[in-house]
């Protein structure tokens, strides 16, 4: 108990942290929400302007003041631009249609800066993506993992700026508040093999003729009618029924995640192929369909489903 005690508290003061450092996306970043941070080599310039001042008091040497007080105005004059290539920054996300688990998830940036920005980093989940913003907008792609099925939340998102010397970065933290969900990742040898292809339902039998239509493959245009009559029709045939069957987490083998993967693959080929189906799921039972409205229904409850709590 303690030792959970403790988990939550930490958890708090992280997310207690991360309000207070975060701005929201979609507005523009605020300067209170910018953090100047040196880096290495900022580092070494400053630490060169420092011997070099000393160098000029101990010597009196007019040329070190000099390239000393330069140095530093340089300084200045980079975090000021580097600043202000950050300020006034808007970012906002566009989710990915569809992730399944192993696969990255790509998240697409919009930037909006009101003039041109140059070389801004943007990082996340381990993830790293760069843009520049001519004309004061840009685009950008940051794959985020995702090793497994769920619901997963965004991570914060932090951008920053070195440009254009690296002297100082500058930061800012981004809190994105959305969710992916995350579809089990198929197992295609698991797949039924005459549905592999999804060749879909195909006409075979001849069931008649129709008046043309325009849009009609002239292969199909019934011309010996129309010599005959003057009227032009199609050839319409028959379509063998589909396929009604069911995905049942039950018939399937190995363990709960094997099984959530193999009914995946079987979905995105019944539904390539044209079938109905149905899915039953501990505590849960989807009834047939077909067409991509079904597709999305089986996918969202495979992988939002926990078969421990429907056992």
């Amino acid at each position: 108990m303690p030792a959970e005690a403790a988990l939550h508290w930490r958890e708090r003061l992280r997310q207690r942290w991360l309000g207070r450092l975060t701005a929201p996306l979609e507005s523009p970043l605020p300067q209170s929400r910018l953090f100047l941070l040196p880096t290495r080599f900022g580092l070494g310039w400053a630490a060169l302007v420092v011997v070099l001042v000393l160098f000029g008091i101990n010597y009196q040497n007019s040329l070190a003041y000099a390239l000393a007080f330069w140095l530093f105005a340089v300084g200045v004059v980079v975090l000021l631009r580097t600043w202000r290539n950050l300020i006034g920054v808007r970012v906002s996300l566009r989710l990915p249609r569809e992730v399944f688990a192993g696969d990255g998830a790509r998240l697409g940036v919009s930037l909006e800066g009101g003039r041109t920005r140059s070389a801004l980093a943007l990082h996340g989940g381990g993830a790293t993506a760069w843009a520049d913003l001519p004309g004061g907008s840009g685009e950008t792609t940051l794959v985020l993992p995702a090793p497994r099925r769920g619901v997963q939340r965004l991570p914060p998102l932090r951008i920053e700026s070195r440009w254009p010397l690296g002297l100082v970065r500058v930061v800012a933290w981004l809190e994105s508040g959305g969710q992916l969900l995350v579809y089990p990742r198929p197992l295609d040898e698991e797949a039924p093999m005459h549905r592999r292809t999804g060749a879909g339902l195909e006409a075979s039998d001849f069931a008649g003729l129709r008046r043309a239509e325009p849009g009609d493959s002239p292969a199909r245009l019934a011309w010996k009618q129309w010599s005959r009559t003057g009227v032009l029709a199609t050839k319409v045939f028959s379509v063998p029924p589909r396929q009604q069957l069911w995905l049942d987490y039950g018939a399937c083998r190995g363990d709960p995640e094997r099984r959530l993967s193999v009914l995946c693959a079987r979905a995105l080929a019944h539904h390539q192929a044209g079938d109905r189906y149905g899915l039953r799921l501990p505590g849960l039972t989807l009834p047939q369909g077909e067409g991509a409205r079904q597709r999305h229904r089986v996918l969202e409850a495979l992988a939002r489903v926990d078969p421990a709590a429907g056992a």
